[in-house]
């Protein structure tokens, strides 16, 4: 057995076998709509951005982890890295529970390198919500991918105040 951990679309729509899930976080990183996505909420010239971590002190991001049974793992990992293409790299993070109870003491996580070539970085909430907005890839409308994401968090219970503001502004009117 091996653990996934999901901290964007993973949350809301895994597409892959899984043995269990449960409610999890990552402490030291941040979650932030900093990556472009040439390939699912967006195409190659004008990419949608998506998530990834940024190491940040003493912040806890939420999310899911999925436990994978060693039969799977082949297949996982191969719809994973096809999934995650577009500048990911695998780390291994401990996962923590609710409590901060060791989940998983190294889940795969695939985080974007800000070398990359999809990478387009820190922007204003305002700059980002406008660049959702206006884009759409083979995975559908990029400020779709912000509210399913904003709202499978608050099932978890999960407070984010980056992807909650960018919910409300991808809402308001340009």
């Amino acid at each position: 057995m091996f653990w996934v951990f999901g901290y964007g679309s993973l949350v809301f729509r895994p597409s892959f076998p899984f043995a269990r899930v449960e409610a999890g976080f990552v402490r030291g990183y941040a979650r932030r709509f900093w990556q472009g996505s040439p390939d699912h909420r967006g195409v190659p010239g004008a990419p949608g951005r998506v998530v990834t971590l940024i190491a940040e002190a003493q912040a806890v991001c939420w999310g899911r982890a999925y436990e994978i049974h060693d039969d799977d793992r082949d297949e996982v990992l191969a719809n994973l890295d096809v999934r995650e293409q577009a500048g990911y790299d695998r780390l291994s993070l401990a996962v923590h529970r609710a409590d901060g109870s060791v989940l998983a003491p190294g889940a795969l996580v695939y985080v974007a390198n800000p070398a990359n070539p999809d990478w387009l970085g820190p922007a204003s909430l305002e700059a980002i919500a406008a660049h959702v907005r206006a884009s759409r890839g083979p995975s559908g409308a990029n400020d779709e991918y912000v509210r399913r994401l904003a709202a499978a968090l608050r099932e978890l219970g999960a407070d984010d105040e980056h992807v909650f503001a960018l919910e409300q502004l991808c809402s308001a009117s340009p």
